[in-house]
Parts: structure tokens; C-alpha cells; sequence
């Protein structure tokens, strides 16, 4: 099967529309593409259990994001800083995303 396109990439400032951390923006952390997840930055932390390693030899219990589900954010827009839907188009050979609220480009 085919990996599921998401309208969200790495680095991508979004807003959660839904859930427990409705409201809240954060960058992209990480995009998972096959689960249709993403990792926001400040969203979703959840406290992991982490045994004592080479890395970390205290262990404990660390505060990490989890994943959320991609449909669950939306991209804010550059030029308003308003939530918007995204849109595709075609720009000088290329595919570029389009805020649909305010028309601009978001792929430079």
C-alpha cells in the first residue's frame, strides 16, 4: 500500500483543532507518514518509564510528546497567523502548498 500524502511537513507551525490539547501550537517535530501521525512539539506529552542506559544513567520518569493524529492539526498560516486548509498548485514546474485563507505560498 501506497504511503498516505500528508498536507503537514517537519518544521510546520501548527494549531490542534481537537482533543485534550485543543488550542495549543507547536512546531513539527516529526512526521509519520505511514501512521498518519505527527510528533507537535509540546502537545501530547505523556511520562515514559526509561530504565537507566549509557545515555541516561539515572533513568526515571521523562516527559516526551507522543504522536498525534494528523488530522487532528491544522497549518497556520504565515501572513495571518490564523489556522488555514491547504491547497496545491503548480509554480514554475513545481507543486507548491497554498494557504487557502490567504492565498500565499508556504513552500519557498
Amino acid at each position: 500500500m501506497a504511503q498516505p500524502k500528508l498536507h503537514v511537513k517537519t518544521g510546520d507551525k501548527v494549531k490542534v483543532i481537537t482533543g485534550k490539547d485543543k488550542g495549543k501550537e507547536g512546531v513539527i517535530l516529526k512526521a509519520l507518514p505511514s501512521k498518519e501521525r505527527v510528533i507537535v512539539e509540546g502537545v501530547n506529552v505523556v511520562k515514559k518509564h526509561a530504565k537507566p542506559t549509557q545515555e541516561n544513567p539515572q533513568g526515571g520518569i521523562l516527559n516526551e510528546e507522543a504522536a498525534i493524529h494528523v488530522s487532528n492539526v491544522m497549518l497556520i498560516d504565515p501572513k495571518s497567523g490564523e489556522p488555514t486548509r491547504v491547497g496545491y498548485k503548480h509554480e514554475d514546474g513545481k507543486k507548491v502548498r497554498v494557504a487557502k485563507k490567504s492565498g500565499e505560498v508556504i513552500d519557498k
